[in-house]
């Protein structure tokens, strides 16, 4: 095999395991994984601290759009945990960032022109030297569009609800319920996929993976697998 480092795009619906297949498919191959989901879910987080939110319910985007000067995000690995978490201001959020209240809150963030721009910039320069896996809505299509390995990630939606639910009681969240925990997604489904800039859409030329029914090692081969038939091409 080619020693190339290349650029892998990892897209799909919210709560399917892109950030674990990513993150482990970067470990195995020596890459940086970069979390965008996490880097919206920060900008979430930053509007909800600072209360800039109108009564109706929807993003004070005037107020936000005069923040973004003063919000800087950045990834910090702990060796310990083998991950990065996300820092806002300097302070670690990783788990603030996966609460129900951001996730319920994150699609209309990211809906945003002028979040999604500044994110993107963010993005294209951390993949400028190639190596690395990269884990979003929009990876393969506005972000990298030419990147050499483009996957679209899905499963059913009862089945992500399922996962994302366990995770939240991993976690000490034992008050959200699965059928809460499902509207959410559909919400988000639906969003994602409409919205008028950057929508959830497959690249033409992603793989598609349904992990549905696949244990993670699974899919940890299939994306190895997939990677080598990909690099030994170029």
């Amino acid at each position: 095999m080619k020693d190339k480092r290349i650029i892998i795009a990892i897209d799909g619906h919210s709560s399917c395991g892109k950030s674990t297949m990513a993150r482990d498919l970067a470990k195995a191959l020596g890459y940086v994984y970069i979390d965008t989901g996490a880097m919206y879910r920060a900008v979430t987080l930053y509007s909800l601290q600072q209360g800039l939110w109108t009564e109706d319910g929807s993003p004070d985007e005037d107020a936000l759009q005069r923040s973004m000067k003063d919000l800087h995000i950045e990834f910090q690995f702990f060796p310990e945990e083998g991950r990065s978490h996300t820092l806002l201001n300097g302070i670690d959020v990783e788990q603030e960032i996966r609460s129900m209240e951001v996730s319920s809150r994150v699609s209309p963030i990211s809906a945003i022109p002028f979040v999604r721009s500044s994110m993107v910039s963010q993005q294209q320069a951390m993949g400028k030297e190639k190596g690395i896996v990269m884990d979003g809505r929009d990876i393969g299509t506005t972000v990298f569009p030419r990147a050499e390995m483009k996957v679209f990630v899905t499963a059913r939606p009862e089945v992500r609800a399922q996962r994302r639910l366990d995770e939240l009681r991993s976690k000490g969240n034992t008050a959200t319920t699965l059928e809460e925990v499902l509207a959410n997604i559909n919400e988000r489904d639906y969003i994602d996929s409409h919205r008028a800039v950057s929508p959830l859409v497959q690249a033409q030329d992603a793989l598609v993976l349904d992990n549905s029914q696949m244990t993670i090692p699974e899919q940890s081969q299939w994306l190895i697998d997939r990677y080598k038939e990909i690099v030994s091409r170029l």
